[in-house]
């Protein structure tokens, strides 16, 4: 989700002219529309947000009063129109504080949330705009279903916002808003914090045991970005901390790290998150309970595909208990290698990796370090774009003279095959201690056609380890497939095909976003796409075909612990939304604790996400009860590449034209149920997901 030093304003978005404010201007004339970020500064953004504020609150007070007749236009397209200029500024504002952060900009991001959360209850708890948008009548006006469809879902939104409540709980729901609002922020601060205030030293080949050429590498750019006197060091960026623990011989640095990846935002002190848990926990069950549902689960499930946590947790129980017994198998030949090597000990989480990739050698005879010298880069991302070509008719060319908020991006122009433009894609692939950790999509701008033909400005952001300069940076297929995932999240937004923005892209039930991400990834695994892109680094030769068939044999490798630490995580953030506990003071650790014991969670496999660091549910409520909608979406992801399959192409023009227009250019135009069955002709089974992750056999 190369370091500039996090505690300056950022350097390649140079101030703008003293007096002057890019966003005062009506329409930005730099190519593209993109935000003009060398004349953007921190200072810029507070007298930007007021403006916009007070021009949304006008716009919405003008709607609310109207004296006509509810009608769609007057009231629903209204609202669809207001707020363009709040939509340009928070956009802006809020990529950047993500990808490129600094102390101006958290301090403006912790006094900002608030205000926009008081902002956003004060529009969903307006009983004369409610009353507008209850009085619009469909049948009478005669809508199409789009429209009918958008006034569908603002009506759920302000519903689900507490719109019928009486006026003291109505008062209550916004002091929990804006509350919340604190609390997401200064949970994704202390974990930022955490993360860049880390780094492992590694001095002299005792420290750097076991470590293959490429690894070393990174981790000397690192120390190098870092400062100091190390020559190597390793951060907490997934790209260094995960291989280190893969390949170092060094089992007392393994563990170093390790503890350090998995104890963030626990550590004590100003950016300890165990207390804001406890409050975000209690404030969201009492949100619930104000709106009338039984937990926040039961809140947030009944606007999903899911549907309730009884169906979410069902799923995860019929994939826990194979992947449980699959792990245990995979314990007990790591627990083998162990005691062949004469390690007179007993496996530990830290281990897990180090042996796993043993293991994978003698089974499948590969390692990491033979499969990334063909998967650069700039291979990977080449193999994303001629997939999108070949399934939807895509192009791709770079643009180099335009604006950017940071060196290191890239910024590509997106058409159909007959030329006509589609959007604009942005690619912010390393690593920095500006950034948060992760990988993720965003926009700066949606797709929409009520206020002119607008087109998408999406970006991926990654986290990848910044290879010396001059060298091309290699990723692990872990990497690769992040890559492949985020740019499924990408075409999401540029595919995206609807006149209204609250249907636009990506604004999907939180158990169907996930579905054209993890779909993609399929094509990322296909040998005729591997042959094409994957090529050495060095030589351009194609991937060995006998490397290339051990490397797709081995891709159900591990997939007990894989399926393990996610699902454990899954079901820790169900259990804990299904739980008032917090009102009671929430001892998280101990909960966490208690929840992984009533599953029976291995002991030498961490959750992917302890509750401190787990980002996807306390930085907002995104993904909070619904980290389930990963597994979800695999169940249809796996289900709709055998789409392809049957149709004995995976580039099938008919299947990508369906694919196209109703999951990746049909945005929030149906209820994904049925989508899916638009595109599918009825709805998925769990069976192809066991099959994918390898777990069949282990579920007989």
């Amino acid at each position: 989700m190369t370091v500039e030093t996090p505690h300056a304003p950022a350097r390649d978005a140079a101030p703008g002219a003293a007096g002057t404010n890019p966003f005062d201007e009506a329409q930005w004339s730099t190519p593209y529309g993109l935000p003009p970020f060398e004349r953007i500064a921190p200072e810029h953004f507070g007298p930007a947000f007021a403006k916009a504020l007070a021009a949304h609150q006008a716009e919405i007070a003008a709607i609310a009063a109207d004296d006509r007749a509810s009608s769609f236009d007057n009231t629903i397209a209204a609202m669809e129109r207001a707020g363009q200029d709040l939509d340009r500024v928070a956009s802006t504002f809020f990529n950047l504080t993500g990808s490129h952060t600094n102390p101006a900009l958290q301090a403006i991001e912790r006094d900002i949330g608030p205000k926009l959360a008081r902002h956003g209850s004060a529009i969903y708890l307006n009983a004369d705009l409610w009353a507008r948008i209850a009085r619009v009548d469909a049948d009478a006006e005669h809508l199409g279903e789009e429209e009918r469809r958008v006034l569908d879902r603002y009506r759920t939104r302000f519903r689900r916002a507490g719109a019928d409540l009486a006026p003291e709980p109505k008062e209550r729901v916004a002091e929990i808003a804006s509350r919340m609002a604190v609390l997401g922020t200064r949970f994704s601060q202390n974990l930022l914090a955490d993360e860049s205030g880390f780094s492992l030293p590694l001095d002299g080949e005792d420290d750097l045991a076991g470590l293959p050429e490429f690894l070393r590498e990174a981790a000397a750019e690192a120390a190098t970005e870092r400062g100091g006197g190390n020559s190597h060091v390793i951060t907490l960026s997934r790209s260094l901390v995960d291989p280190f623990l893969v390949f170092s011989t060094r089992r007392d640095l393994r563990e170093r790290a390790y503890e350090a990846w998995t104890h963030r935002g626990e550590g004590g002190g100003e950016t300890d998150n165990r207390a804001i848990i406890t409050e975000i926990v209690a404030l969201r069950a009492e949100r619930a309970r104000l709106l009338g549902f039984e937990s926040f689960a039961h809140f947030k499930l009944d606007d999903t595909m899911a549907g309730s946590p009884d169906a979410a947790m069902q799923l995860l129980r019929e994939v826990w208990a194979p992947a449980r017994q699959r792990a245990a198998k995979e314990r007990g030949q790591l627990q083998a290698l162990v005691q062949a090597d004469g390690g007179n000990f007993t496996i530990q989480a830290h281990d897990w990796r180090h042996y796993a990739e043993k293991l994978r050698r003698a089974e499948h005879d590969i390692d990491e370090s033979e499969i990334k010298p063909y998967l650069s880069l700039e291979g990977v991302i080449q193999a994303s774009f001629d997939t999108a070509s070949r399934l939807f008719g895509l192009r791709f060319e770079e643009v180099r003279d335009v604006p950017r908020y940071h060196a290191d991006l890239r910024i590509w122009a997106v058409t159909n095959a007959d030329g006509s433009p589609v959007g604009l894609f942005l690619g912010d692939y390393f690593a920095r201690a500006s950034k948060r950790s992760g990988a993720w999509m965003s926009a700066f701008r949606s797709q929409e056609r009520l206020s002119g033909d607008i087109k998408p400005i999406i970006v991926n952001v990654m986290n990848f380890a910044k290879a010396p300069k001059g060298e091309p940076t290699l990723l692990s297929f872990d990497d690769a497939r992040t890559l492949f995932h985020e740019f499924g999240h990408a075409l999401h937004g540029l595919l995206s095909d609807v006149t209204y923005p609250l249907l636009s892209g990506t604004s999907v039930s939180g158990d169907f976003v996930e579905l054209p991400s993890q779909l993609y990834e399929h094509w990322l695994e296909q040998p005729e796409v591997l042959r094409q892109h994957a090529r050495h680094y060095r030589t351009g030769a194609p991937m060995p075909e006998d490397l290339l068939s051990r490397l797709l044999a081995a891709r159900t490798f591990n997939q007990g612990f894989s399926t393990v630490e996610y699902t454990a995580s899954a079901i820790v953030d169900m259990t804990l939304h299904l739980s008032a506990a917090g009102e009671a003071g929430l001892d998280v650790l101990a909960f966490e604790a208690d929840a992984l014991r009533r599953i029976a969670m291995p002991a030498e496999i961490t959750m992917r996400h302890r509750s401190p660091h787990f980002a996807h549910i306390f930085s907002g409520d995104g993904y909070a009860a619904g980290y389930y909608s990963y597994i979800w979406s695999e169940v249809l992801d796996a289900d709709a590449f055998d789409a392809f399959r049957e149709a004995g192409d995976i580039f099938d023009p008919e299947t990508a034209a369906r694919l196209r227009r109703f999951v990746y250019g049909a945005g929030n135009l149906r209820d994904p149920r049925e989508a899916y069955t638009a595109f599918r002709g009825r709805l998925p089974s769990i069976d192809p997901l066991l099959k994918k992750r390898g777990l069949v056999q282990a579920a007989a």
